[in-house]
């Protein structure tokens, strides 16, 4: 089997991406360098088999899926941990891709939202010091 270490690494880096992991928390879990990790997700280094497996583990994906993911695959990225989060189906990796995006609009827009509700409690504080006085 023939494999393109350089879509390889780019399908680690989505699919890392996707689980919320940067770079240098991927490399931990290998017990690897950054720049050593960077440079499997560039197509630099070629993965041996023990890297490959350990990868999979890390990220919970399939060998097969991993080296086979195209527009007909399907994985899924699941946030089992949060009440509030539901599974999330992706056929491709422009679907992984837009996904991120809309998600990172989402926490941005909760963040102002927190913000916006802090300086509602603090202002209401100050109604109530106020009223008590």
């Amino acid at each position: 089997m023939i494999v393109d270490h350089k879509a390889l690494g780019k399908k680690v880096a989505l699919i890392r991406d996707s689980k919320g992991m940067n770079q240098d928390e991927m490399a931990a879990k290998l017990n690897m360098s950054s720049t050593g990790y960077a440079k499997i997700e560039q197509g630099k280094t070629k993965l041996l088999n023990p890297r490959l497996e350990k990868i999979v583990e890390t990220l919970e994906v399939e060998l097969k899926d991993l080296l086979n993911l195209n527009e007909k695959n399907t994985f899924n990225t699941s946030f089992h941990d949060h009440p509030h989060c539901q599974n999330v189906y992706i056929n491709s990796a422009i679907e992984i891709t837009q996904e991120l995006e809309r998600m990172k609009i989402l926490v941005e827009q909760k963040n102002k939202e927190i913000v916006l509700m802090k300086q509602q409690i603090e202002d209401l504080r100050s109604m109530l010091d106020f009223l008590k006085k």
